[in-house]
């Protein structure tokens, strides 16, 4: 199957959805963006089950090809899922036990690209794709100290400038459109966000934890009858494992499992509206965002929404609503 293919679909939507909060926008993520690049000689995080980190050290010959078969969730840099309309980045940032000033992603192990590196690519990516506006959901954070994090944040401040988009009470496209901004950084660290008023806080993320299908499709469903965030948030449909399932299933690794609840879970996602009501969508996260049309799919989700506003004006804006 041809992989998604989506560079510019932002800046293609329709003048009615352009003036939309983003939050009622159906935005297509990627989970744990950058663990196609993992270095399997770098420690087991310190974060991995205690069970996990004994085996390792005793046979490492095992525990290394298992974790990078279950820790391994995408297959591609930045810039090309960019290029397919991952809109969402889902970064988890860590410094390695023997110190140093470079930080590195991390799922189970380290990566082999560093932050500064990847977010690099990333800033050349937005200069050439001018109105694309991309979603930055920095978080977990292991063995970092407030030193390394004021340091992170500076890097960001100083290589995006003013491509940032503060938070803001309805951030449209046509509002960042017409302030230059494309950049919009959540961090999980509220003590740093109150010390740099250009961050977002933590923007939730959806997660049934579970390797069914159908208890994820169960556990989103239930989630989105209670009511939808009033800004931004995450539905994953990534499947999980613990290590029981792992030792249960030899002959399977995380992306068998994910092109196997796929066809489900994209079914689920067609049936899906973003917007403002109570069971709107916003944005959907998914392992291996190349092997589907899962991108083509939550883009498509947002032309339901412009259905609605030809049938009555005006419904996009919140403000004429709250």
């Amino acid at each position: 199957m041809e992989p998604d293919s989506h560079p510019d679909w932002m800046s293609r939507l329709p003048g009615p959805l352009l003036q939309a909060p983003l939050w009622d926008l159906a935005i297509p993520g990627s989970h744990d963006s950058m663990s196609f690049c993992l270095d399997m000689s770098s420690p087991v995080l310190k974060s991995e089950p205690t069970l996990l980190r004994l085996l390792d050290c005793l046979f490492p010959c095992c525990t290394r090809p298992c974790i990078q078969r279950w820790s391994t969730t995408q297959r591609s840099v930045l810039c090309v899922q960019c290029e397919m309309g991952i809109r969402f980045l889902d970064l988890r940032i860590a410094k390695k036990p023997a110190g140093g000033a470079t930080l590195f992603f991390a799922h189970g192990v380290y990566t082999l690209i560093s932050v500064k590196e990847a977010l690099e690519e990333l800033c050349i990516w937005l200069e050439a794709h001018p109105r694309e506006v991309v979603i930055l959901s920095c978080s977990h954070f292991e063995r970092m100290t407030d030193d390394d994090h004021r340091d992170l944040v500076h890097f960001i401040l100083t290589l995006f400038g003013s491509k940032l988009c503060p938070p803001q009470e309805h951030p449209s496209l046509s509002s960042c459109w017409l302030q230059g901004q494309q950049l919009i950084v959540s961090y999980e660290e509220d003590q740093i966000v109150k010390e740099h008023p250009q961050l977002w806080t933590s923007i939730p993320y959806w997660y049934a934890n579970s390797p069914n299908t159908k208890e994820v499709i169960r556990y989103l469903d239930n989630q989105l009858s209670g009511g939808r965030p009033e800004k931004f948030f995450v539905s994953g449909l990534n499947l999980t494992e613990d290590l029981a399932y792992v030792f249960l299933h030899p002959s399977l690794n995380l992306q068998k499992l994910t092109l196997r609840g796929l066809p489900l879970l994209l079914r689920w996602t067609n049936q899906q509206r973003p917007g403002a009501q109570r069971d709107g969508v916003n944005i959907l996260c998914s392992d291996f965002i190349g092997f589907s049309q899962f991108c083509s799919i939550v883009i498509g989700l947002n032309y339901k929404l412009l259905d609605s506003t030809l049938n009555c004006p005006g419904k996009l804006d919140r403000s004429t609503t709250d």
